[in-house]
């Protein structure tokens, strides 16, 4: 611990920083600082000092407010509340939601720029629901505190936060969950409204370290912790989806419905073929495959990847329409590793005639999978990115593989959070 760390500073608030803090400056240092705007001065308590390049700190109240500040959306994370109460997973939930959405724009342009040198005009673009930003999560976890009380984590912490309302939730959710009851034994509970059917609420016991398996284990990719199987039914447009209660599937009530659409729109159809090897990585119980299915007709071939072997049964059920669909249980890297060791002259034809959809967890597809991707050579790869930071870095790797961003378009799937989803499509230079 520093001579800083808990020590308070005034601080002028200069611009956002991925990860949902705003970027301040003290005697030089950069200060990366959560609940404030750009533009702002503010006093700050230092966090964490133990770093040469950047320190953190949390604002403790705000001297001068941007105009773009508002009374937070949820109370129980507002800024009149001691840092170490505030309750996490709304943390842009301050600012008025038009702003939000140009921090994410500028997040996003940042990272491309620095990270890959594009340029990009992309703005985020607004899902249907409340002006406000509230009243779109289908899916909540509370954790459990070791007295039973269920509630979210106060940010950037494990100590978890009583709270009386769930504003980000849907009405359905928010109706049935259950604050104020105890969980004793349990290390979290899992609220799930599905689109079709019951409501669940699951307690669940493992912990975060025992679901770090699973290709989309992160955030809120990823739940493999299921005990007891429960099959559910999501309808997106005329299409029903079987998955398991605890899979994955995306959070905001509109998602499925704007990643389905973005991603047929996405394909430059000038460059796809049917009938070649396309792939659908990382492709959970077969939403995107379906997109494209759907845009392209019932004789496409496509083969979508997933490691966790529920959704991949779900999968291939939810594919079954397309002859050419299949569904395959395998890491995506290892799967396509095998598919360049294997392949011969006509099967790699195949491949470089392919599109690729890929939708990897928050940390990326990496360089492995972009290495084994570049080697095999497809027309085009369909990128949907929940992370601006990891899409950049990754758009650099395939850059330097010959391929270049295409189009890209943003969207905002976590309004009142500073998650941004993108939809970026890359071909061969």
């Amino acid at each position: 611990m520093g001579e800083m760390q808990g020590k308070s500073v005034e601080i002028e608030v200069t611009n956002v920083a991925h990860g949902g803090v705003a970027v301040a400056r003290h005697e030089g240092r950069v200060i990366f600082v959560s609940d404030a705007i750009p533009g702002e001065r503010v006093l700050a308590r230092i966090t964490e000092d133990s770093k040469k390049s950047f320190w953190r700190a949390e604002t403790l109240s705000v001297i001068t407010a941007s105009e773009h500040r508002r009374p937070h959306v949820w109370a129980a994370a507002s800024i009149d509340r001691a840092p170490e109460d505030r309750a996490g997973g709304a943390e842009f939930g301050h600012i008025d939601i038009s702003h939000q959405r140009e921090l994410k724009r500028q997040v996003l342009a940042d990272s491309l720029s620095r990270m890959a040198g594009v340029t990009t005009e992309a703005t985020v673009e607004a899902l249907p629901g409340a002006d406000n930003g509230t009243g779109w999560r289908t899916r909540v976890r509370l954790q459990v505190a070791e007295d039973g009380t269920p509630g979210p984590y106060a940010a950037r912490s494990h100590r978890v936060i009583p709270v009386t309302d769930l504003p980000l939730a849907i009405p359905a959710l928010a109706a049935i969950a259950p604050l104020d009851e105890k969980f004793p034994g349990s290390a979290h509970v899992d609220i799930v409204v599905p689109s079709v059917g019951n409501p669940f609420v699951l307690a669940g016991g493992a912990t975060n370290a025992d679901r770090a398996g699973s290709d989309k284990a992160s955030s809120d990719k990823g739940r493999t912790d299921r005990g007891r199987a429960h099959r559910i039914t999501e309808r997106v447009g005329e299409r029903e989806f079987r998955l398991d209660a605890r899979g994955f599937w995306q959070v905001h009530q509109h998602a499925a419905e704007t990643l389905t659409l973005a991603v047929q729109d996405a394909v430059d159809e000038s460059l796809f073929d049917p009938r070649a090897s396309n792939l659908d990585l990382y492709g959970g119980v077969g939403l995107l495959a379906a997109a494209v299915g759907d845009r392209f007709g019932n004789h496409v071939r496509i083969t979508t990847v997933e490691s966790d072997s529920l959704a991949t049964d779900h999968a291939a059920e939810n594919l079954v329409e397309w002859t050419g669909a299949a569904a395959v249980t395998a890491r995506v890297e290892q799967f396509l590793r095998g598919l360049g060791a294997t392949a011969g002259a006509h099967e790699r034809d195949s491949l470089r005639r392919g599109t690729v959809i890929l939708d990897p967890p928050r940390s990326g597809a990496g360089k492995e999978v972009v290495a084994e991707l570049v080697a095999l050579g497809p027309a085009q790869i369909v990128y949907v990115a929940c992370d601006p930071v990891a899409l950049a870095r990754d758009v650099a790797l395939f850059a330097a593989g010959g391929y270049e961003l295409s189009s890209l378009r943003a969207f905002d799937l976590f309004p009142n959070t500073h998650h941004v989803e993108a939809v970026a499509t890359l071909t061969r230079g």
